[in-house]
């Protein structure tokens, strides 16, 4: 059975508040969603909480299809947020085989090897240096190389190609799309369009929620 994400009824609460409620949406193998919505509007809680980083206040996260029982989808999950996640100190080469050994493959993939991610994120033969001496732009592409060293079917991508040029851009559309058809699922919360055809939208609106198309 294909690979299948579910959000029933989600709700989620900014102090004693609820941002958004109701949200659900049901993404098959090989399908995007890309969220938007102003600033404040619930779009990285909405993300954490797909990701089992933050507990709903009503509502489930599942997933069918999957070659094995799992406890949560978090553990077929890539999550990048808006930090990188990478230790300046350690070169790009420690921070990526990290990142393969921690995560590991989910079923149904397996990850590049750490040389093949840093070409496919245009950056090859600099492994060696220690990730803090790279610009702003070039660590954003090596924090993409770590949803490419351990196979995981659903990724969750919060305003992933933010202050990156527009080369940056098509590559990582490029690498969501090759994901795509691999039969993954994508989950974006981005202001920018990611180039990516025939995505479904979720329009962020705050305390007034939101709407699926």
């Amino acid at each position: 059975m294909p690979l299948s994400l579910t959000a029933a009824g989600l709700a989620a609460k900014r102090g004693e508040d609820l941002i958004f409620k109701d949200i659900s949406f049901v993404l098959d193998a090989g399908e995007a969603l890309i969220v938007t919505g102003a600033n404040g509007s619930g779009k990285s809680t909405l993300l954490r909480v797909v990701a089992g980083l933050l507990t709903p206040e009503e509502g489930t996260v599942s997933v069918t299809g999957a070659a094995q029982d799992i406890g949560h989808p978090r553990e077929l999950c890539h999550y990048l947020g808006h930090r990188n996640g990478m230790k300046r100190e350690l070169t790009v080469e420690e921070n990526l085989a990290f990142w393969k050994s921690f995560m590991g493959d989910s079923p149904g993939g397996s990850g590049m090897s750490v040389f093949e991610a840093e070409e496919a994120v245009g950056l090859p033969g600099i492994g060696h240096l220690p990730f803090g001496y790279l610009s702003a732009g070039q660590q954003r592409r090596m924090a993409m190389a770590k949803l490419l060293v351990a196979w995981r079917a659903i990724w969750i991508l919060d305003e992933p190609t933010a202050a990156l040029d527009a080369a940056s851009d098509r590559m990582f559309a490029g690498l969501v799309r090759a994901h795509l058809s691999k039969g993954g699922i994508a989950l974006a919360a981005t202001h920018q369009p990611l180039g990516l055809e025939n995505t479904r939208r979720l329009e962020m609106r705050g305390f007034e929620f939101a709407e699926v198309e």
